[in-house]
């Protein structure tokens, strides 16, 4: 894993090789092991490795045997040593043994067509010189980021946008839309980003930029029209599933440096830990715990621990510990966040990197493709009583939800009814399954100021989101509809970016998902729901294909979705004294962004410790997240940088 930065001047000059340098600098923590610039004719091409294959060759950026290709690369290709053999069978020769030489080379086989032949994560560019053209590409999950803009003269990418923001003649300014995108949906729809005029290479997609122009394409789209018609029993579908995680699981321990494992406590780390255990690969395992019982896990950590044997390591984390570290991480997120949750894993990572290790194995992407989410459970029952909505019984079922949220289980059937409401028209509505969630989290808009309000002028952000729904969307089932919101949004947007690869390679850690291997999405896609949640009993396919693999205890217990320590992490007995200064009426008028006025009354409620409901706590992180990035990239960007981030 690695960091990426470069230019393509439209204008034929050779960019600047000081420019360069300091843009890949920017980002040195994601490749501490070496940097590397290239720039002839109008591009150039910027690399921080972080070396886990081929440690002494790989070096980027990286040419073919004439030079008329030329690649920077941040990812990896699982399957490289398949597709290696493949091209050595068809005449091509190799000088090294990394995937970015078996990259560059099925790009000279294949064209833009070689991303189809990649089991693995990635966002990479290569200058194809003979064509005079540039070309970019984001894997199918969105699991490595890319991020772009334009100016008069030239296109400049980055890993990060602060890499791109170290290009002195690009302007740094909060995009309000984007804003309040994530103002509801906890995550931008890309190809937005919280700055104006940087923009996301969408996941499953690819980029020419040649001739002045930008063309951006996609090669891969979650689809669920194809749903698998034949009448496999479970037994089927349960060994399929099984077989598919042992070999993405194979290919993803590929590494010429120790892999570890995340362990939660859960299903889908354990799932992963049994796999790794199978390949008798080494089973150094990390997770975090809590101070507080209500986010902590460690008693089912200790369960997976004895179970599998690991070499076990974690980190504890304290509410204070949160509110310290949240400007660092805020800075490697580069948006604002509506949860705490990335912070603990922020120090997760730094344990991973303490122990030596580059490479971790995680769960994510189970929840998503497997029908993990008590947002599919809630969809599940809504729309269960939507049918018939005077039903006095169906509308029971919403004590089932959310168990660990001990102060909703506290409110009365009425109260449970008003919050997950099913109108009249709901169940038609194709956001059915995400309006309690999405309209909760709009609540927080409450405290936008009046510029802002007037720049958004009552815009609906759900036309936005309808524009970028696949087509025969409409008449998916229920749970498909929701499964692929969180899939081709939450999960790119916030979990693999914000909880995923920028925590992590704060660290200059690599994460690896088996899960999200595309022929484990693809067959997912296709399998019944009434496998994938089972009544409400969730993942129930998966449960069923490790049942004799994991502790029974880990199998059968409800889930229990990661979270973190919330607004009170900021206001202990001794706040943080960036939390007051940001918070404060000058610094929130002076932004522009909110309302001094209702921010005060907000704050006021927390230092009396009054503030426990969901909108406020996500409110306030919002709003003090937004204002960090504001005071981090617009107001000290120079300052920042110059002590390399700190």
């Amino acid at each position: 894993m690695c960091g990426i930065a470069g230019i393509y001047q439209w204008d034929g000059k050779t960019p600047d090789q000081d420019r360069l340098h300091r843009m890949i600098q920017t980002i040195r923590h994601r490749g501490p092991d070496g940097t590397g610039v290239f720039a002839e004719g109008p591009v150039g091409l910027a690399h921080a490795r972080l070396s886990i294959i081929d440690l002494s060759g790989g070096h980027q950026p990286m040419a073919n045997d004439d030079q008329s290709l030329w690649v920077t690369f941040n990812g990896e290709i699982f399957n490289y040593l398949e597709l290696r053999q493949y091209l050595v069978d068809r005449g091509y020769r190799f000088s090294t043994t990394s995937d970015t030489e078996v990259l560059l080379q099925m790009y000279a086989d294949k064209g833009e067509d070689c991303v189809k032949y990649f089991n693995g994560q990635w966002a990479f560019a290569i200058w194809d010189k003979k064509r005079n053209r540039l070309f970019l590409s984001r894997d199918r999950a969105g699991i490595r980021p890319l991020f772009y803009t334009t100016l008069r003269g030239a296109f400049v990418f980055g890993s990060e946008i602060k890499s791109i923001f170290a290009h002195s003649e690009v302007k740094r300014e909060i995009d309000v839309e984007a804003l309040d995108q994530i103002f509801t949906f906890w995550c931008t729809l890309p190809p937005k980003t919280a700055f104006q005029g940087v923009y996301e290479l969408p996941p499953g997609s690819s980029m020419i930029v040649e001739a002045g122009k930008v063309t951006v394409r996609s090669y891969w789209k979650m689809d669920y029209t194809f749903q698998d018609e034949a009448e496999k029993s479970e037994e089927e579908y349960a060994g399929i599933l099984h077989d598919l995680l042992v070999d993405a699981t194979r290919i993803r321990l590929r590494a010429d440096v120790p892999v570890g494992a995340y362990l939660s406590g859960g299903l889908d780390s354990s799932v992963i830990v049994s796999l790794m255990k199978k390949a008798n690969a080494s089973l150094e395992t990390f997770s975090v715990g809590f101070a507080d019982s209500e986010f902590d896990e460690s008693g089912f950590q200790k369960q997976a621990i004895d179970y599998f044997g690991t070499k076990h390591r974690d980190v504890f984390c304290k509410e204070d510990e949160i509110g310290r570290i949240f400007p660092d991480v805020l800075w490697h997120m580069e948006k604002p966040v509506v949860r705490t949750a990335p912070a603990p894993l922020f120090m997760l990572s730094q344990l991973v990197r303490d122990a030596r290790y580059k490479v971790v194995l995680t769960g994510e992407g189970s929840d998503e493709i497997l029908g993990g989410y008590d947002i599919f459970k809630e969809a599940k029952v809504r729309h269960f009583w939507g049918r018939h909505p005077e039903s006095q019984m169906r509308p029971r079922l919403l004590k089932r939800l959310y168990p660990y949220l001990p102060n909703l289980q506290k409110q009365s059937e009425s109260y449970l009814k008003a919050f997950f409401y099913v109108r009249p028209d709901d169940v038609n509505n194709p956001f059915f399954s995400h309006l309690p969630r999405w309209e909760l989290t709009a609540r927080m808009k409450m405290f936008y100021s009046d510029e802002v309000q007037s720049k958004l002028g009552g815009g609906s952000v759900y036309k936005t989101m309808e524009e970028l729904l696949p087509k025969g969307f409409l008449a998916w089932d229920p749970f498909l509809k929701a499964q692929y919101l969180e899939f081709s949004g939450l999960l790119p947007g916030y979990i693999l970016s914000s909880q995923g690869d920028r925590v992590a390679m704060a660290h200059s850690v690599e994460g690896r998902f088996p899960f999200l291997d595309y022929r484990v999405i693809e067959f997912a896609a296709k399998i019944p729901t009434r496998l994938k949640m089972k009544v409400l009993n969730e993942k129930y396919l998966l449960k069923k294909s490790f049942q004799n693999l994991i502790p029974e205890t880990i199998r059968k217990r409800s889930k229990q979705p990661y979270r973190a320590p919330e607004g009170k992490s900021f206001f202990g007995t001794h706040p943080p004294d960036y939390v007051m200064e940001l918070l404060s009426p000058d610094r929130i008028a002076q932004g522009g962004l909110f309302h001094p006025e209702r921010v005060q009354k907000l704050v006021e409620k927390f230092r009396r410790g009054q503030a426990i409901g969901l909108k406020e706590n996500m409110a306030i992180i919002a709003i003090l997240s937004t204002q960090l990035l504001v005071d981090q990239f617009i107001h000290h960007f120079e300052e920042r940088i110059a002590y390399g981030g700190h």
